[in-house]
């Protein structure tokens, strides 16, 4: 599986800022977001390129790149990070194991450190978890300096439709809010899968009939 976690104290953020595609990578645009910039990333990685040469060759493509923080992912797990001379506040970016993560205008630049070590932790959990840990761990460190509003959870697997696309768009606690729709999504994530790809064999909720 691959993945990306986010969120921001601007609204609706998951329809800007992450991407992702089964079996090729998943991306990250942020801070003066650029929303071309991760399908543009992903069909490098789909050519063959690895997540370093995908990077570098978006940054030089990009004329506004002192804008731009990126993350890039491969499907082999390797990770590429960027951050523009001009993204402001406090920033940081922390490659780990399987995993990038990046911030900026933060109350600390040691925050994504902490993501990866919290993503780290717990590599037998399901990916969606761990995302959600490494979010909630980034807002313990400190998260941003004004309250964030929204978050979003994005997740691909086998399908080229998405594994999970959870997003809270306008929340007082948005994170706390994405982990609630996880917790309800989670019981029924692979059924929706068996829907699409063999209906004969899906099996409706108790009291419920398939739609």
């Amino acid at each position: 599986m691959l993945g990306a976690v986010v969120t921001t104290s601007a609204i609706s953020v998951g329809a800007r800022c992450p991407s992702a595609r089964a079996g090729v990578g998943a991306a990250l645009t942020q801070h003066r977001t650029d929303p071309r910039l991760g399908p543009l990333a992903l069909d490098l990685l789909a050519k063959g390129f690895t997540a370093a040469e995908a990077m570098q060759a978006v940054v030089a493509a990009t004329p506004h790149r002192h804008w731009r923080q990126l993350a890039l992912i491969d499907a082999a797990g390797r990770t590429a990070v960027y951050s523009g001379a001009n993204v402001r506040g406090e920033r940081g970016e922390t490659e780990g194991r399987d995993c990038a993560a990046i911030a900026n205008i933060v109350r600390s630049a040691s925050l994504p450190a902490a993501m990866v070590a919290a993503f780290e932790k717990s590599p037998n959990l399901p990916l969606a978890r761990r995302l959600l840990d490494a979010l909630e761990a980034g807002e313990e460190a400190g998260g941003e300096w004004q309250p964030v509003v929204s978050a979003a959870l994005l997740v691909v697997h086998k399908e080229s439709f998405a594994y999970v696309d959870l997003r809270v768009d306008d929340h007082p606690q948005p994170i706390a809010e994405l982990g609630r729709l996880w917790s309800m999504y989670e019981p029924e994530v692979d059924a929706y899968v068996v829907r699409a790809v063999d209906p004969e064999q899906a099996v409706p909720p108790p009291g419920m009939k398939i739609a």
